[in-house]
């Protein structure tokens, strides 16, 4: 089985939960691509893996819902701004200090993610509408990921 055959059979069989915390889990390769990329001056690669970081952050921004979510909702869209306008500046300035501070947030959210699955396996999060579309590359109709 092919490395995209087992992510998508991953992600089919994902619950709210697992998709986000895959989500996290693929940005954060992408940070580090993009990091990568900037050190070897790779300026398609850096520019590449900073666009689809941020669609990536930018769906779960738009999969919160932030009447049901309250407060927790949010703070967490605005973080995800704000990681999106660090990375955009890091793109722009060839930075890696803003690609390293998203990074390490990234972590923290994916660790946090990591820890909520054991103890609510069957019930999504709350604020969280179920909806992602295909800009991060998770498509509703085939519910595939392509990297």
């Amino acid at each position: 089985m092919t490395a995209d055959v087992y992510l998508e059979n991953r992600v089919l069989a994902a619950d709210p939960i697992e998709l986000i915390h895959l989500l996290y889990n693929r940005a954060l390769d992408l940070v580090a691509e993009a990091r990568q990329g900037l050190r070897s001056g790779d300026v398609v690669a850096r520019g590449t893996a900073i666009l689809k970081t941020v669609a990536i952050l930018g769906e779960l921004e738009g999969s919160l819902d932030l009447e049901a979510g309250g407060d927790m909702s949010r703070r967490l869209a605005a973080l995800y701004q704000y990681m999106q306008q660090r990375l955009t500046l890091g793109n722009a300035a060839r930075q890696d200090a803003p690609l390293a501070e998203v990074e390490q947030l990234l972590k923290t959210l994916g660790e946090a993610w990591g820890e909520i699955r054991p103890q609510a396996v069957s019930a999504p999060p709350a604020g969280w509408s179920g909806q992602f579309t295909e800009s991060c590359e998770l498509v509703s109709a085939g519910q595939g990921w392509s990297a």
